[in-house]
């Protein structure tokens, strides 16, 4: 812990750890409630893409970290990817020190106002919570204190901009401006690196604009953290394809001694079932970086988005999830999730399922798409669905599905969105023939340093795993960054002892 947190935790009343040492003796704690996060009523939010989640006050959130039983060995920053301090941010809450949390969520986290809000803290850091582990009791909701201190940050206008060590004379370039590219090139300009992040895309972001509706992450709140990077020092390039615009050898040639590639996955995969080239059968990618990043859902664009009055979504993950919402917001009087396993297998987090439900999306469980088929004008409205049952686990520890015999039936439908997963961008690994890859066309990497085949360049985030939630890319880009300093030192170190270039 820093200073800062070691303060706080000596100002603890003695009276209070006595106290605490006798109740978790004898389990007979008294728990205060975990606090809800207040939310924007259903009927209102499906109108609209205001954000879902409303935040909590500051009454609350202080509540809420009066919670934290501020452990001795605290195994919550074990279950975060990032390793935040998380004791140390939550006891500044606690003591009204909203400023102090905020600089120590910063210590380890680029992102803390997007991570508050879309990382799944259920199955990282607040699975890993006392409370949760011990004594079965609701963890602290360590997202929503994240989510608060980031906002507090913003709305006060005390941005905090951590410190930088002295300017070094290495440039290092990040590939994507998705969650794992903005981590390492927070880290890397801390350490006094000359970072560049290069973006193909017309806005900065990645995945956190193009693939996350503005109802869980408002584009607002991303442009804020960017922004903070840029006061940091980082300079970001747009519309600059790594591979078309300039290649490797370019870069190199303009003195970037380092890469970081954190290019994400936006290749979508289909069923491969009859059926799918017909039009109103597009995949989750498209549907959402239209709606999301180049506003196709309004009347008055070029190319709007077909909205759909009877809306299917393939699949049970956050993004179908973001899909079926966002149909249900473009107008769609039936909206429908179409997964082949049950409820309890579906890889989205509970809160989204709950949203969805709540908004009247219908879930169609234990159903597979077989077929679609089309009108006279080769439009999709209608769906051959299969019925399944679960059958033994498969490799993923979840149970497999298995078709049952003559189940098939007919649901009419005018709008297939399919969201059963992403491939890795094809065109680095395309650019780079000595590049070692997966036979998943995955960028190889020792998992230990994230560095590739090629000593220079580094990777993370889905271009690695193939997919990741936001937190594992960041952690990602975190253990690269160090990795990347870790190799230029030795260069510097090299280029000193053969008199090449003389290092301050």
């Amino acid at each position: 812990m820093n200073a800062n947190t070691l303060e706080i935790n000596s100002g603890r009343n003695e009276e209070w750890r006595i106290n605490l040492r006798k109740t978790l003796k004898t389990k007979e704690r008294t728990v205060i409630p975990r606090i809800k996060m207040p939310e924007t009523e259903p009927l209102d939010r499906i109108k609209s893409y205001v954000e879902v989640n409303s935040g909590l006050t500051e009454e609350q959130a202080i509540t809420e970290a009066q919670r934290c039983l501020d452990c001795v060995n605290p195994t919550c920053i074990e279950g975060c990817p990032v390793n935040i301090n998380i004791p140390g941010f939550i006891k500044s809450i606690e003591t009204h020190n909203f400023n102090n949390a905020i600089r120590v969520l910063k210590e380890t986290n680029a992102l803390p106002a997007v991570c508050g809000r879309v990382c799944p803290q259920e199955i990282q850091c607040e699975a890993s919570c006392f409370y949760q582990t011990k004594l079965k009791k609701p963890a602290i909701a360590i997202g929503h204190l994240e989510r608060f201190a980031a906002d507090y940050e913003r709305i006060s206008g005390k941005v905090h901009i951590p410190e930088t060590e002295a300017k070094r004379d290495y440039k290092v370039a990040i590939v994507g401006s998705g969650p794992s590219g903005l981590a390492a090139a927070g880290e890397l300009v801390k350490l006094g690196y000359q970072v560049t992040v290069f973006e193909a895309l017309h806005e900065f972001g990645g995945v956190l604009k193009y693939g996350i509706p503005e109802f869980r992450l408002p584009n607002e709140i991303v442009n804020f953290e960017i922004n903070n990077l840029k006061k940091l020092g980082v300079n970001f390039k747009k519309n600059f394809i790594i591979g078309k615009t300039a290649d490797f050898d370019d870069l190199r040639e303009e003195g970037f001694s380092a890469f970081f590639v954190g290019s994400g996955a936006g290749l979508p995969l289909f069923m491969n079932i009859p059926g799918e080239n017909f039009i109103g059968v597009l995949s989750a990618n498209e549907y959402l970086t239209r709606v999301n990043l180049m506003g196709a859902n309004k009347d008055d664009y070029d190319t709007p988005v077909f909205k759909g009055k009877k809306v299917a979504v393939i699949g049970g993950g956050n993004t179908a999830m973001d899909s079926v919402r966002t149909a249900r917001r473009l107008g769609a009087g039936k909206a429908m999730i179409i997964y082949r396993r049950s409820e309890d297998e579906m890889p989205a987090r509970d809160e989204e399922i709950q949203h969805a439900k709540e908004e009247g999306v219908e879930f169609l469980t234990l159903n597979n798409p077989v077929e679609y088929i089309a009108d006279k004008n080769g439009r999709v409205n209608k769906i051959m669905l299969q019925k399944m049952k679960l059958g033994e686990p498969d490799t993923s520890g979840r149970r497999r599905p298995v078709p049952i015999k003559d189940s098939e039936y007919l649901l009419k439908v005018d709008l297939v969105i399919v969201s059963i997963g992403v491939s890795p961008n094809p065109l680095i690994p395309m650019s780079l023939p000595k590049l070692e890859t997966s036979k998943w066309k995955t960028i190889t990497v020792d998992p230990e340093t994230m560095q590739s085949s090629i000593p220079d360049l580094f990777a993370g985030g889905d271009i690695v795993r193939g997919g990741a939630t936001v937190i594992l890319a960041m952690g990602d880009g975190r253990r690269a960054a160090k990795n990347i300093h870790n190799y230029l030192l030795k260069e510097m170190q090299s280029k000193q002892a053969s008199g090449i270039n003389k290092i301050d």
